[in-house]
């Protein structure tokens, strides 16, 4: 098929048959990336992976990085920080590749803890309360681990999370968030709002928010505002810096592939993150590199003049070393043929799915490739019987109680043919439940 087609050509070409999947296949430019992963393996047979917006799969380099950092551990010892390739700076190293995944500069990012640990760190730089501005605002539902942190960051400064954390719900759909409602929320209460965190794609309905609508939003009524982009980073186009975001969090052990509990990642504006006055929580990997070994010398906090000064310990090698490859890939790939791949691969399934849901069976994400990434969130009501079918016939997706499937279809990984395949099994499993 025509690599140039636009997405609504794209889905008036689409035939139904295996065969036309495995034509649409062989023209996909990205195809060879498969063959770079370890896919999970269930009795010798390699299943359907569709939860990588949970777990991304091994990438094989990864395996071969973090080997590598292990023989150098038994070889060299405490040596391995200083000879070349030293493990000083593995962090650093890492910073170009990321940088352009989250569209920041290299000074804006840094890799570091897990994703909750550095949303604290950095609420504790960006809410500022005072007696007129001392809200929160958040979407609802957003991830549980989020509204934690917000919710305990109120307390900690003796504010009231049942007066000052507001939360946008759904609109008149009953599913999706509607940045106009953020706006007249803000227009209503901005001048109370110190701070607003939503999640970039939310995490059960794979919904994309217009994040840089909702910067201006928020510089309208002089509120910062930050991101949870756990769900977005490796998935969606993002433009941090120019969207003039103040500051974001997000894991790697998702789209990007670099493992389970892999360090996280930030992003700070390099207005705040090239100030030293910028309050933040002090450790010694966020000292200033030039005095971090004077140590009793200079005993002084002293932070690096970018996002690093938001790190607080040296970084774990041997979780690190996975990222380096994973992170590879995506410069590798290329942003653009990656989402046009997610784009159809998404809608290809959407394709797919939409004429087997009925009555109050539907597809929760929004229809507009726009508007989401490489995730559809399906509400059925037989979906715990469905998902039992689905992880009989090898299929490895995502149930949320108490009715919604999530498929993350990820151009790296997935083929059309596995679209057509789990239709083929959610079709069977919903007649099975008529």
């Amino acid at each position: 098929m025509n690599p140039d087609l636009t997405v609504a050509e794209f889905r008036a070409a689409l035939k139904e048959g295996p065969e036309f999947a495995r034509e649409l296949d062989r023209g996909d430019p990205l195809r060879e990336f498969r063959d770079r992963f370890e896919l999970p393996s269930a009795g010798g047979a390699t299943p359907i992976y569709l939860v990588g917006n949970s777990l991304g799969p091994l990438p094989l380099a990864s395996r071969e990085a973090a080997v590598r950092e292990m023989d150098r551990w038994g070889t060299l010892g405490v040596d391995g920080w200083f000879e070349d390739p030293s493990w000083y700076g593995l962090d650093d190293r890492f910073l170009g590749p990321l940088s352009r995944l989250v569209g920041a500069h290299p000074a804006e990012v840094a890799i570091m803890n897990g994703l909750t640990v550095n949303l604290h760190l950095l609420l504790a730089s960006f809410y500022s309360p005072t007696a007129g501005r001392r809200s929160i605002l958040i979407e609802r539902p957003c991830f549980p681990s989020d509204r934690f942190a917000v919710e305990t960051h109120l307390r900690w400064h003796g504010v009231d999370p049942e007066t000052d954390l507001i939360e946008i719900g759904p609109g008149e759909d009953g599913v999706l968030l509607n940045e106009s409602d953020i706006e007249r929320a803000l227009k209503e209460r901005g001048d109370r709002v110190a701070l607003i965190l939503l999640g970039g794609v939310n995490f059960l309905t794979g919904q994309l928010l217009d994040l840089p609508r909702i910067v201006k939003a928020a510089r309208g009524c002089g509120a910062r505002v930050g991101f949870d982009l756990a769900h977005a980073v490796g998935n969606v186009p993002l433009h941090l810096h120019d969207w003039d975001v103040d500051f974001a969090a997000w894991c790697h052990y998702k789209y990007v592939n670099a493992g389970p509990g892999a360090p996280a990642g930030v992003f700070v504006h390099e207005r705040h993150a090239t100030d030293r006055q910028t309050l933040r929580l002090g450790g010694w990997w966020g000292n200033d590199p030039e005095t971090r070994f004077r140590m009793q010398l200079d005993p002084g906090f002293v932070p690096r003049a970018d996002a690093g000064g938001w790190q607080l310990s040296c970084p774990p090698v041997l979780a690190m070393a996975p990222l380096g490859p994973a992170l590879a890939l995506f410069d590798e790939a290329g942003t653009e043929p990656l989402r046009a791949k997610s784009v159809r691969l998404t809608a290809y399934l959407e394709w797919l799915l939409s004429p087997l849901l009925n009555g109050p069976d539907r597809i929760l994400t929004p229809p507009d490739p726009e508007r989401r990434g490489a995730q559809l969130s399906i509400q059925v009501e037989a979906a715990a019987h469905v998902q039992q079918r689905l992880q009989q016939e090898g299929v490895i997706g995502d149930f949320r109680q108490p009715d919604v499937l999530r498929l993350a279809p990820c151009p790296l990984f997935n083929t059309y043919h596995e679209m057509w395949r789990v239709a083929e099994i959610f079709r069977g499993a919903l007649q099975e439940e008529s």
